[in-house]
């Protein structure tokens, strides 16, 4: 029971580093400042570092999939800052 508890802490620990990526990401691509892809990048370094192994990928697949599930309603500028942001992942998800 007590690794059951501790599997279902870094399930939740690892959700509240994806909620806080998602946030970061939303904000920079709604801006769509290419200047700011480091700080996107710095995001998606510091959930992968402070996430799980196990849950690192499906994690990043699920940023994935919400970015696209939005991308229609990006602006150009957006769109281009959010295309640059999931080529980032995809190198991630092959590592």
């Amino acid at each position: 029971m007590g690794s059951q508890l501790a599997g279902s802490a870094a399930y939740i620990l690892a959700m509240g580093h994806i909620d806080t990526c998602l946030g970061t990401l939303r904000r920079l691509i709604a801006a769509g400042d290419l200047n700011s892809i480091p700080l996107a990048e710095a995001a998606i370094e510091e959930y992968w570092a402070a996430t799980p192994a196990k849950a690192r990928k499906s994690g990043l697949l699920y940023m994935q999939q919400i970015l696209h599930d939005r991308r229609d309603t990006l602006s150009p500028q957006s769109r281009d800052f959010a295309t640059t942001v999931d080529a980032y992942i995809e190198k991630k998800l092959v590592t």
